[in-house]
């Protein structure tokens, strides 16, 4: 029997995909928990509908990244930290910090858990990050690290 997906069930599928499953399965388990739907005609073109606009907002939110990753990778982001003898830094640069300069310099708000500082910034000096968008997108992008004045 043939059913739609209404949630991710292990060991199955995910949301919106059509499966295989034995008729018991489907009417003692899939049916009663919500899980999944019969696959008639209507519940198809219902499936094929969702599928469509999920493919447009995808396309739509790529887009979306690609312009940001354009914006964050045309010039370094530029902090400033405290030093002390030999360019050493009192303490060290976070991606909170990076965030934040992100943020007032770019304009774009990215979650902090997504940049990762590839070398402990405790110089001055130009560093790299990667920001990770999801859907395997990332992009790496420079730090330039310079004395407070």
């Amino acid at each position: 029997m043939q059913v739609i997906l209404i949630k991710d069930v292990d060991n199955l599928g995910g949301k919106d995909e059509l499966v295989n499953v034995k008729n018991g399965y489907a009417r003692n388990f899939l049916f009663p928990t919500k899980h999944a739907i019969e696959a008639i005609p209507s519940n198809l073109k219902q499936l094929e509908e969702r599928l469509k606009v999920k493919a447009k907002k995808e396309a739509a939110m790529l887009a979306e990244i690609n312009k940001v990753i354009s914006v964050l990778t045309a010039s370094p982001v530029k902090l400033t930290a405290k030093t002390g003898a030999n360019s050493k830094i009192f303490g060290s640069v976070t991606s909170i910090q990076v965030t934040a300069a992100i943020r007032d310099q770019k304009g774009y708000e990215i979650d902090r858990r997504r940049i990762t500082v590839q070398d402990e910034i405790k110089e001055l000096g130009t560093y790299k990050a990667t920001i990770d968008f999801g859907n395997g997108q990332t992009t790496e992008i420079d730090i330039e690290i310079g004395a407070e004045a």
